[in-house]
């Protein structure tokens, strides 16, 4: 039987990142995409490209999530979510499917400047990272996470990483770009034991609209094609890389990346203990 996997997640009306992402990246792994939308977002071509952002009501992801889970389910992923409530329910989401979750803790949409809402960031803090088999934050939103105002160094980001895993999750991946090197774009994933350093070619480019979406979208894809986490993660590194490769100006505000095929990307894997 095909796998099958959920995303609950936000509707990017551009059709880059967001749920959008997420179906095209299901798709070209061979596994079967169900959908529970919890915003939508648009963009207002006249205002500069704008967000505008309209949360669902949790009645309405409620009824999409029955659909769901009236499936047999091989994984699950979270982009952005709207609400506490909403946020609160993909966590028992998790808790009842018992399948491997990956949660992309999206706080802010790309050109916006404002926060998530502190009650959020309180929700998917608490409630639930906690609950995931491998969470995907960039610096940004792991500072918030561990609780720093900035992640400036390797120190920091090592310690961001423990302090999120002592949260619950079991698996934190931490999207570093150019901190670690200005030559590589570099994530850390951190077990509890041990540090890998994952790193593949820069490329200097501003077309990387949905790569957040799409590469936790092709770890949880591996997880249910039953890789294991280093496996899936390594696996959905090469698959971004060459997304970025294949990245385009949409148009004068935005440039996403390309989800097509999984290629044969050098990756390095440095590995260091707690």
């Amino acid at each position: 039987m095909r796998k099958r996997v959920l995303t609950i997640a936000g509707s990017d009306s551009s059709g880059g990142a967001g749920i959008q992402a997420d179906l095209k990246t299901f798709h070209e792994h061979g596994v079967y995409g169900i959908s529970s939308l919890s915003t939508v977002v648009a963009m207002d071509p006249q205002n500069g490209w704008a967000h505008n952002v309209f949360p669902m009501e949790l009645n309405t992801v409620n009824e999409q999530l029955k659909t769901a889970l009236s499936l047999q389910l091989d994984a699950l992923k979270t982009g952005m979510l709207g609400s506490p409530d909403i946020i609160a329910r993909a966590a028992e989401v998790i808790d009842e499917t018992k399948v491997p979750a990956v949660i992309d803790p999206v706080m802010v949409c790309k050109g916006e400047d404002d926060v998530l809402h502190p009650e959020n960031l309180k929700s998917l803090r608490g409630t639930l990272v906690p609950k995931a088999t491998v969470t995907t934050p960039n610096l940004f939103e792991a500072a918030k996470l561990a609780g720093y105002r900035l992640i400036t160094n390797v120190e920091e980001l090592e310690d961001a990483a423990r302090i999120i895993h002592e949260s619950g999750a079991k698996h934190v991946l931490i999207k570093a770009g150019k901190l670690v090197d200005d030559t590589k774009a570099t994530d850390l994933l951190f077990d509890g034991e041990q540090f890998h350093y994952i790193q593949t070619e820069n490329f200097e480019t501003t077309n990387v609209h949905g790569a957040g979406c799409s590469y936790a979208a092709a770890i949880t894809a591996e997880l249910a094609n039953d890789k294991s986490v280093m496996e899936a993660v390594i696996s959905a590194k090469k698959f971004i890389t060459s997304a970025v490769k294949e990245g385009f100006p949409l148009n004068q505000y935005v440039g996403p990346v390309y989800q097509k095929g999984i290629h044969k990307e050098d990756i390095e894997v440095t590995t260091t203990t707690k």
